[in-house]
Order: structure tokens, then sequence, then C-alpha cells
């Protein structure tokens, strides 16, 4: 069994695939019939391949023992040429912050339809696209559900979720109309392992109020929902969402104690407009997936050393 992983060099991709090495080194492939459906898994092959557009950049998976595909996620024939002998997709590449709004639907829009519509050509049997809790735009006085629909607005609205919220409406809509087994895993913000991401959120949230909040979800919890989601029945997670966050949500101000930095003056004399924007629920996750939160919190992952 071949898995084909895209975004591979990104920051989520980067710490998944060698996590996505290690569990198919131990047999463990996607259906759970040990990743070797096809014989190519126990005749020494790893089952991975990364699609990457500078072959070089894809030389650690390579010694790690993945298969490197070059080419463009924007460019038909180097998609239908890593997605040959594919039996599973797990579409992982985004242009996030600081590309133009055009790059930013190209690829998390258009590029993610198109793949998975190849997919679909090329005979692969299941789909796990990664998306991002800031789809569901607007908070509702609650935790945020997987069957919330998007309701656009909020400080971290923009280009970038409102594709992903695109993308993940038509790719749910071609699984059913085509049978493909699409599922969703859509993580909070993303942290921990040497990512600077920590570290950047003090850009814009120093103008925040001092008790908003920011779900989170550390790259390790990220990755073993990923493999929670690959493996997964078709007859429990094909077509449904899943959001993949900690279960603490951390204020502005933590931010800025975490990260060493003083607290602006002012924080505390703010108010949030709408304090349950961008929390979600990671009950679905817990009950069907049985995933849990390797780091409950950043204070956790901080203790572990793990930030």
């Amino acid at each position: 069994m071949r898995v084909l992983v895209t975004g591979a060099t990104g920051r989520v991709g980067r710490r998944f695939v060698p996590r996505l090495l290690q569990w198919w080194g131990r047999g463990d492939g996607p259906y759970g019939d040990g990743g070797s459906g096809d014989g190519e898994h126990k005749a020494g092959g790893s089952g991975v391949r990364v699609l990457v557009r500078d072959r070089e950049r894809g030389a650690p998976f390579a010694a790690l023992g993945a298969e490197v595909a070059e080419g463009d996620l924007r460019e038909p024939e180097g998609v239908r040429a890593a997605l040959d002998g594919v039996q599973a997709v797990v579409n992982v590449a985004a242009a996030f912050r600081g590309v133009p709004d055009e790059e930013a639907w190209a690829v998390n829009r258009d590029a993610a339809i198109a793949l998975a519509r190849a997919a679909v050509a090329a005979g692969v049997s299941r789909f796990v696209q990664v998306g991002t809790n800031l789809v569901y735009g607007t908070g509702r006085g609650r935790p945020l559900t997987e069957d919330d629909p998007t309701v656009p607005g909020g400080a971290l609205w923009g280009a970038y979720p409102a594709a992903k919220a695109e993308a993940e409406e038509e790719l749910l809509r071609l699984g059913r109309e085509t049978g493909l087994d699409v599922r969703i895993g859509s993580p909070a913000f993303v942290y921990g392992e040497g990512d600077p991401h920590l570290a950047e959120v003090l850009r814009w949230a120093g103008d925040w109020p001092g008790n908003r909040r920011l779900a989170m979800v550390h790259h390790a919890d990220v990755a073993q929902g990923l493999l929670r989601l690959l493996r997964a029945p078709r007859a429990l997670a094909g077509g449904r969402r899943y959001n993949l966050v900690d279960d603490a949500p951390a204020t502005a101000v933590e931010l800025h104690l975490l990260n060493g930095a003083p607290v602006p003056a002012g924080m505390g004399e703010r108010l949030d407009d709408d304090p349950w924007y961008g929390i979600v629920s990671n009950a679905r996750a817990r009950d069907e997936l049985g995933w849990r939160p390797l780091y409950p919190s950043m204070w956790t992952a901080r203790d572990a050393g793990a930030l």
C-alpha cells in the first residue's frame, strides 16, 4: 500500500512525514493491512512517497526511506505521475500567511480540488485533507463542532481560511459523488519542536485583548491525528471532519509570558468582542478516533522540553 504526501517540506509536513515513515516501518498501513496491500512494502519499499518541487529538498525524506517525486502541486503532469500506484493521499500542502491572496486561493482551494480529482482518476481510494480550525469563522458562544457551518469573519479571517473552507466543501461533495473516501483533519494553531510559529504569533497577538484565547495543538498531536485518520475505517471516518486541538487554549497574556516577552501596556483593558472565536471541540476525535493530545496544553509541552 502506497501513500502520497504533499507539503512534506512545510512546517507540518516535515514533522509528520518522519512519523509516518516510522509508523509504516512497523507494518501499520492505512487500512490495518500492514501497509502491504500490493506487496511493495513487504518487498522493502517504505510505501511512502512525497511530492516536492525541488528534489534536493526531498533528500532528508529519501534518507529516511521515502520515495521522492519531483513536481509542483499546481502542475497536472507532475501530480499525475506522483499519483501513479498510490492508494491514499495526505494533502498537507498549504499557502499560509504572508502570501498574496491569489496564491492562497490557488494552493489552498484550487490545487487541493485538482489533486482530489486527479486522485479519483488514478484510482486512489482514500484522501486525507489537512484543514484549519479557522474555517468556522466567527464564534457561536460555545466550542465549535465539526458540524458547524462557516460564518466568515473574526480576527484571523482572510483568504487562507476562506479558501480552505471552500476546498473542504468541494472535497466532501466530490467524495459523495465519486466514492473517494475523503476525511478532514482540522488543526488549531500548530506549534512545537522548534517551529517559529509560537514566536511569530506575537506579531498580531500584541494588539489583542489580554484574555483573547488561541486554540492550539502540538505538532506531535497533529501527526498522531493524521495517522489515526489515515488508518480509520471508512465506515467510521469517511466523509467526516475532525478537529485536532489541545485541551487548554492560551490567552494573549500567556503567549507573551511563554515567549519571555513583556505584556503590552493596556492589554488588560481591552475587551474581546468574540471570546469563542476559533475555540473548537476535540470530542469527536477523542470519541471516534481514540485521539488524545500528548500535550494537553502549551505549558505541558514547555515542561516536557517540546517547544
